[in-house]
């Protein structure tokens, strides 16, 4: 059935697509369809992007025919009164010439040396009037979306038809990414069924920052009252799950490591990002210049042994002054405010307190992650109790800069001395306008490794229920978004910033099934289209456990093996 005639085209262009006069009844078609048009060389791949109702007499369309026979209101139906509908082109193939001829033998061959291409690639010319139009069938779907193989990871299925619709994981991985969706419409299992197909197919190594502890251990839908399995319980020991602070547990469980930070792993800069979550004054950049000036590497152990408010008394005088060791002292050496010194030690003293900030870590927190990361390992930060604003924005970003200075050494290696690339790195950051808001998307490592692109092996999977709230220019080098429903129309011209047929495609993702239909963008796919999402229950977990077996890494041991394979 869908290799017959839905339509045929009327009208239409290049930028407002072409105009189809249904053939079939308006009820077989909706918005966001696949739809194929057949005409001379090439073939036309496009979305149903609206339905309108029409007449060629609208004395007919304003009067009801219910008091006409039937035989004539069937009649009316589909000649007079009629639906058409605006298809979006957003891709052609070249058929070729026709087949037997010498034209086609000499096409084929100069596709053969690759010096014509084929398609799909972007819509150029119009098909003629009257030229057919169907639906998609499953191998129009293959054609686009790939078919089943390395690195090809199914997302979810045609909305009408229910073909598997796959994303190509492999170029998923080579740039920034982002998955979007309002409060409640399961983004984060729709995180967690991404994340575990890129560790299936360990396209490259990821490091989650779970700053509400969803992705690592069991979970409950709250909606539905079932257990819905953490990736730690799909992978086993392939999956890493570190906590802040020692003694520190995730959920209940005991993680596989801890981690602290030292003293010396702060940055003024990184303060510097904290403005916000620690109230802190305009004053605050310049003490914390002099403090870096005066104390080098150890100014946040210098500072913080400063004793605020502390006097000494002069007897012959009888007047109190700032002793040595105090913060208004050493103020006054630097040519800084007094109370600005001292309300600066009070607010980092919020941080100094933290349990998993210690003068000397038990290990070096960063080099622990690289350890597993770059032995096939997956990565997840669980906060625990730590899940306000102020520790997520502190360890991230730290632990982020850090490991992208890893990589771009190990890159810089590569490139100059001939040594083996890096792994691909992934980056899964959870509340992404926290950190790629425009106030902070240009200080960060975040920012960074977003317009960085794939240079340097490291990119993001930002996760947010605001995209308004990131900066635009993030969100344009954004390569594939995957969204659900937005009711914000802030959001939604932000989640299609950068994007060719943004108009066409606006109408289609506020209007998604909420929970259950997803819209795939960019890079990792040719051409965008509206999905209904994969389900992450029971069906899911055998498909991820039935591929998981032969990809287990050449150098685990038994125990890991067996772990692997069951993690009950």
């Amino acid at each position: 059935m869908n290799n017959e005639p839905i339509g045929y085209i009327v009208g239409g262009g290049l930028k407002e697509g072409f105009r189809i006069r249904l053939t079939v009844p308006a009820d077989r078609v909706q918005e966001g369809s696949f739809v194929v048009c057949e005409n001379g060389r090439f073939r036309y791949y496009g979305l149903v992007t609206d339905l309108q109702l029409g007449a060629t007499d609208p004395r007919f369309a304003d009067e009801k025919t219910d008091r006409l026979q039937p035989i004539i209101q069937q009649a009316l139906l589909g000649k007079t009164l009629y639906t058409t509908l605006n298809m979006y082109p957003t891709l052609m193939l070249d058929r070729g010439p026709e087949p037997g001829t010498r034209d086609r033998l000499e096409w084929e061959q100069r596709v053969d040396r690759g010096e014509e291409n084929p398609g799909p690639r972007p819509v150029k010319t119009v098909p003629a009037h009257h030229a057919e139009v169907r639906q998609a069938d499953e191998a129009d779907v293959a054609q686009i979306f790939g078919e089943d193989g390395k690195g090809m990871f199914v997302v979810g299925h045609t909305i009408e038809q229910g073909y598997p619709v796959r994303l190509d994981l492999n170029k998923f991985v080579k740039r920034s990414s982002g998955i979007f969706g309002a409060t409640g419409t399961g983004k984060s299992f729709l995180t967690r069924m991404v994340l575990a197909g890129l560790m299936r197919e360990d396209v490259a190594a990821a490091l989650v920052f779970d700053m509400h502890n969803e992705y690592a251990y069991d979970d409950l839908d709250s909606d539905k009252g079932q257990a819905v399995r953490g990736l730690k319980s799909l992978f086993g020991q392939k999956v890493q799950v570190a906590a802040l602070g020692a003694g520190a547990r995730v959920r209940g469980h005991a993680p596989d490591f801890t981690l602290e930070l030292g003293l010396k792993d702060f940055t003024t800069g990184d303060i510097n990002l904290l403005s916000e979550a620690l109230n802190l004054t305009d004053t605050a950049a310049v003490t914390l210049n002099a403090l870096e000036r005066g104390f080098g590497n150890d100014w946040f152990r210098e500072f913080m042994q400063l004793e605020p408010g502390a006097m000494d008394y002069d007897p012959e005088s009888g007047k109190s002054f700032p002793a040595d060791h105090s913060v208004a002292m050493w103020a006054r050496n630097n040519n800084v405010h007094e109370k600005a010194a001292e309300a600066l030690h009070r607010k980092l003293a919020l941080i100094y307190d933290k349990p998993y900030v210690v003068e000397k870590p038990a290990g070096d927190p960063v080099q622990a992650i690289v350890d597993k990361l770059e032995n096939g390992r997956h990565v997840i930060l669980g906060f625990g109790e730590y899940d306000n604003d102020l520790d997520y924005l502190l360890v991230s970003n730290i632990l982020t800069r850090r490991l992208r200075q890893h990589w771009v050494r190990r890159t810089e290696q590569h490139k100059t001395a001939g040594a083996a690339p890096p792994v691909p790195l992934l980056i899964a950051i959870e509340e992404a306008h926290k950190l790629l808001n425009p106030h902070l998307a240009g200080q960060t490592a975040f920012g960074t490794i977003a317009r960085e692109l794939r240079k340097y092996f490291v990119t993001l999977l930002v996760v947010d229920q605001r995209p308004s709230g990131i900066d635009d220019e993030i969100m344009s080098q954004l390569g594939t978004r995957i969204t659900g429903w937005l009711g914000d129309e802030d959001d939604i011209r932000a989640v299609l910033t950068g994007l060719a047929g943004r108009d066409q495609l606006r109408g289609m993702l506020a209007r998604l099934q909420e929970k259950e239909e997803v819209l795939l963008l960019g890079w990792g796919v040719k051409m965008p289209i509206p999905v209904r999402s994969r389900r992450y229950d029971e069906k899911f977990y055998d498909a991820i456990r039935n591929n998981k077996t032969s990809r287990i890494a050449d150098n685990d041991d038994l125990d890991t093996l067996i772990a692997d394979l069951y993690p009950d």
